[in-house]
């Protein structure tokens, strides 16, 4: 079986390619407005059909995104819509069509590229490694108190999603430009991906929005849907929160108060929350949260000298590591890692990883030394992991709020 792997130059294609990831979702064929709507925000020409003859047996693209990495922002791929059909599963098609798309990004200057994983075991054989956990919560409304009294002087408003941009975007921006592993969005971003009811609200209500001012500013907002349900005539629901940002502490704790507060529904719900998440300590009860776990982004550096070079580094001295790549060998070698700058060398390395975990350390999510204890990394020299953390150290856990 030869397959071709090759970038779609048509609206045609384009649907052609999506829909290997759309048949493991229940529709066959995916729905033309959201087709419509990807289209806006995925260019045609970077998302790659894998044919086998005149058939699209499988389809990956990548978005062009601007990442937050600790100190900085870098071109990066947001990698989507991989699927192969089950006609062709085993066949190395997906190892295809991410070997052609890493090379375009090379081509293309983006050193990083980004994922989140619809199975935790399929990227790492491509060099992605596990850069952030995502939390999930489902709280109480009675068992919601927090530990300081909200401010008295907060305004909240409801807004309606269609003109909700111009106040909610600020907001995201500030937050973004601040958090390692969120991106930059565009107005298209928005509007087509984010203030939309489509397919992801499944059975759920209207999404609403809420905004959080003071003095005349917005300050914090939530994308929510009331899911109303009863049993026994009793309000069984769940309020849905899509995401909630502020710019501030108290304006993060206000926009979760008002949440917390919406009358009649029993339960708060939210997900793809950072590690380090204000609710943890906010709340007067924080095990009432419920907080578990899933995995978060995957990251993969695709250039290895750029990629470190586009953040920053927390203390003075240097470390250098040996990193494997089998599927991108330009990146194999002994790396000096320091906050005067990223070079190859030949000097002895104190620590020894393969890509996946110099993606892990990436974003901040994860130590060196933790790594170690994974069996992630060898530490060669005595000390060397814990001199390592704190060069890489971030201010922040880690958060993409969506998944793309």
């Amino acid at each position: 079986m030869e397959i071709e792997v090759r970038p779609c130059t048509s609206p045609d294609e384009f649907r052609r390619a999506i829909t290997p990831i759309t048949t493991y979702f229940g529709p066959t064929t995916p729905e033309e407005t959201h087709v419509d709507r990807l289209m806006r925000v995925l260019p045609t020409e970077r998302v790659y059909a894998a044919w086998d003859r005149d058939r699209v047996v499988g389809g990956l693209g990548s978005y062009p995104l601007q990442l937050t990495v600790p100190g900085g922002r870098v071109p990066a791929a947001g990698v989507t819509v991989a699927g192969v059909l089950p006609t062709h599963r085993r066949r190395g098609v997906l190892r295809a069509m991410m070997r052609t798309l890493l090379d375009a990004c090379r081509q293309q200057g983006e050193p990083v590229a980004y994922l989140w994983a619809t199975e935790d075991t399929i990227y790492g054989r491509f060099g992605f490694g596990l850069a952030s956990f995502a939390g999930e919560i489902e709280m109480p409304r009675e068992r919601s108190a927090f530990h300081v009294s909200s401010p008295a002087s907060s305004r909240v408003s409801l807004v309606s999603p269609a003109a909700a941009e111009e106040y909610i975007a600020p907001i995201y921006d500030r937050a973004a430009a601040a958090t390692p592993g969120m991106f930059a969005r565009s107005s298209a971003w928005w509007q087509n991906r984010v203030l939309i009811d489509d397919w992801r609200r499944g059975s759920g209500g209207d999404m609403q929005c809420a905004i959080v001012e003071n003095e005349g500013r917005p300050t914090a907002y939530a994308l929510y849907r009331v899911n109303s349900a009863f049993n026994r005539y009793l309000q069984s629901g769940t309020v849905a929160v899509i995401e909630a940002i502020g710019e501030s502490p108290l304006a993060t704790g206000a926009i979760w108060r008002y949440l917390f507060d919406i009358d009649l529904i029993p339960r708060v719900r939210a997900g793809l929350l950072p590690l380090d998440h204000p609710l943890l300590l906010l709340v007067a009860e924080p095990r009432r949260l419920g907080f578990s776990l899933r995995d978060g982004v995957w990251v993969r550096l695709i250039d290895v000298e750029a990629a470190l070079s586009a953040r920053s580094y927390r203390r003075e001295g240097a470390v250098v590591i040996e990193v494997a790549d089998e599927f991108c060998p330009w990146n194999a070698g002994r790396w000096r890692i320091s906050c005067d700058g990223i070079e190859r060398t030949d000097d002895v390395p104190a620590l020894r990883c393969d890509v996946a975990a110099l993606g892990s350390v990436y974003l901040g999510g994860f130590t060196w030394s933790r790594l170690a204890c994974a069996l992630r990394a060898q530490e060669l020299t005595s000390g060397a992991a814990a001199d390592a953390n704190m060069i890489f150290q971030s201010r922040s856990a880690p958060w993409c709020p969506e998944i793309f």
